[in-house]
Order: C-alpha cells, then structure tokens, then sequence
C-alpha cells in the first residue's frame, strides 16, 4: 500500500494535483473536501468530530483493503503541533499493513492561491468556496493566523517533496511526484 500526503496551503491546488496524480498512477484520490462538504450541507456548520469520524472510517476500511494506495490532500498549518499530531495519527492507521508514505507540499503566493480561488473545478468540487468574497477572506485571515508553508529544512520525512506550483500545471506537478517516488 501507499499513501501519498498532499500537503499545503488552502488554495494551492492540492486537490487539482491529486486529480492529476491519480489519472497517471494507481492511486485512489480523497480529498479532504469529501468529507467536509457533506457535513456542511448536513450540519449546517464545520463539525471537526463528525469530519475527523467520517475520515477515520475511510482511513481505516481503505487501509485493510487491496487497493494499490491513497492520495490524501490535507490544509496544513505547520506551526500546529496538532496537524503534525493528526499527520502521525493517519499513518499509524496504515503502518500495520506495511504502507510506504509519501508526502508533498505544494507552494504558492498569495496572489496565486486567491486566483486558484475561483477556479471552475474547485467550485465544482467545493460548495463551501462558491461565496468567493468569504473564500478569498477566509484564505488572507488563515495566512494571517497559521503558518501554512514550511521552512527550508523543516520537513524530515524520508519521502518528501516541496513543489512551487506557482508555474507549472497541475499535470506537470503530478509527473514530477510520480516520476520523484516512482508511485
């Protein structure tokens, strides 16, 4: 099994990547908008215990499962020892079946992201982005309040890849994983 974390700011096209990525490999994409949309239409609010329940079925069916591996796109605050902790906990749901990780973090100004804000396929696949104002506002507020782009060196995960996808499609992104972890 493999599982490929896709890791970044909000905005960044990790979603675009992983839908990339898993027409060119093996590889099933969950993106961690699949479980979020839902609960909002349901909940009518971010509930994170319901999102985080519905993940852990997911993770942990997936992982028992013969399926050739998992990419999973995830917002990531790396000044957030909670993130990291999250991070470790996924990868202990796939350890016991002898799962390779990889991880990616994409990269991205500001500027870049708030105009991947409003892509066509990102309001397709992502309701709760569609009030564009709110979005964009929520995007500034987050890089305000986390820090969502690691520092050079940070990352000491064996697999490990830093994409600035600031010029290259989403397509020439996927190759380079690919090609990088030969997944």
């Amino acid at each position: 099994m493999k599982l490929v974390f896709i890791l970044g700011n909000a905005a960044v096209g990790k979603m675009t990547v992983g839908q990339a990525l898993m027409k060119i490999t093996n590889l099933r994409l969950f993106h961690n908008h699949m479980t979020i949309e839902p609960v909002l239409e349901i909940f009518g609010k971010y509930d994170r215990k319901t999102i985080n329940g519905l993940r852990e079925i997911i993770f942990t069916n997936f992982a028992a499962s013969n399926n050739y591996g998992m990419i999973f796109t995830l917002m990531m605050a790396f000044d957030q020892q909670s993130d990291w902790e999250y991070l470790e906990h996924i990868k202990n749901i796939f350890i016991p079946y002898d799962t390779e990780f990889y991880y990616v973090e994409l990269i991205a100004s500001q500027d870049i992201r708030l105009e991947s804000n409003t892509t066509e396929n990102r309001l397709k696949c992502k309701p709760s982005k569609r009030n564009i104002f709110d979005s964009n506002q929520r995007l500034i507020d987050d890089d305000k309040k986390y820090r969502c782009v690691s520092y050079e060196g940070e990352i000491s995960f064996e697999n490990y890849l830093r994409i600035d996808n600031s010029d290259k499609s989403p397509d020439e992104a996927a190759l380079l994983i690919k090609e990088t972890f030969k997944v």
